[in-house]
């Protein structure tokens, strides 16, 4: 009797969950027919938030970012650009290239499900990419840039999207090549774009930037699990097909912890000893998560670890920003 009752308020919270899980565009999410819920899943907003702060530490890092209006707008309009807009164009083209896949691995997504038709969805890929291209363009007049930066940081890394799906290269299918160009595109492109915008993007703080983006290849494998039985089937080389899961999450973990490890040696390098203590104190954490969650089976609990680790990782992603504004301002004094 108690079984029965509490059925349809258990039925009524798995799709509210489904619900909120469509909308950011994670894994068992629910199906749906309202056109701005199904475009709003290709573009997966939960994706959105390492680019966003990206734009942050970015701006962290130029040491010339104001909290004036105008610096705040212009910082609004860039993380916009690198989220929703180009983030979501860099979603939507990989749901339409992986549409065979994820009949596999997630049928309920828009397009294998036959939610939204092929046609529509070319359309919000040109007008992702159109829009992301031109907040670059008034983003680099209102900066006043002799050289167009934005737009090409823009354009390249729309380029590596294309690549990253599409064949002939699809270099998702490599899991090495693949998940470090994903990596970069959400650690370095929008530091990149936020330090320009601000300040001077310097080749010291792009190698580094890339450096960094070596941790962001750990991240990329933890969202390869979900994906095992198509890439599989489908003969694609990610790190859990050719490694197999177990080593593939200690391969995930050692690129993630030793890429932060050495952001610690750059902040001593530079006399940035306190920075460097805190970011030691957020990897351990992540270690310890890393234990619960990743390395014990990380097909089940991929989002509890990136849910529990991520925090930190980007809050170490500010604090070796911060330093290395705080070490440019110095050195410019």
């Amino acid at each position: 009797m108690a079984q029965s009752e509490q059925g349809p308020e258990v039925r009524q919270a798995a799709a509210q969950g489904g619900g909120a899980r469509q909308l950011l565009g994670m894994k068992t999410a629910s199906s749906s027919v309202e056109s701005w819920r199904i475009r709003l899943q290709l573009m997966k907003p939960v994706t959105w938030i390492p680019l966003v702060w990206g734009v942050v530490c970015g701006a962290a890092a130029s040491g010339q970012f104001h909290w004036t209006l105008a610096d705040v707008s212009a910082s609004l309009l860039c993380m916009v650009m690198s989220g929703p807009l180009l983030a979501g164009y860099t979603q939507t083209i990989n749901d339409y290239y992986d549409r065979e896949i994820d009949a596999i691995n997630e049928p309920y997504r828009p397009i294998p499900s036959g939610a939204i038709s092929l046609g529509q969805v070319k359309l919000q890929i040109w007008l992702l990419l159109l829009a992301g291209l031109a907040v670059a363009y008034g983003l680099d007049r209102w900066a006043g840039h002799e050289r167009d930066t934005l737009l090409l940081l823009a354009l390249g890394g729309s380029f590596v999207s294309f690549i990253y799906s599409a064949p002939p290269l699809k270099l998702k299918q490599n899991g090495w090549l693949g998940n470090y160009a994903l990596g970069a595109s959400y650690i370095a492109l929008p530091w990149w774009a936020g330090q320009a915008l601000f300040g001077q993007l310097t080749w010291a703080t792009a190698l580094l930037t890339l450096a960094y983006s070596l941790a962001g290849l750990g991240i990329a494998v933890v969202n390869d699990f979900k994906s095992v039985e198509g890439d599989r089937a489908l003969g694609l080389a990610s790190l859990p097909v050719v490694f197999g899961i177990r080593r593939a999450s200690w391969i995930s973990a050692a690129m993630i912890d030793l890429f932060q490890l050495l952001m610690v040696a750059v902040l001593i390098a530079v006399g940035q000893h306190l920075a460097a203590v805190i970011l030691v104190l957020l990897v351990l954490p992540q270690m310890v998560f890393q234990d619960i969650w990743l390395l014990r089976d990380p097909v089940a609990y991929d989002v509890n670890y990136q849910a529990s680790a991520q925090p930190f990782l980007v809050l170490g992603m500010l604090v070796t920003a911060l330093a290395i504004g705080h070490s440019a301002l110095i050195m410019a004094g």
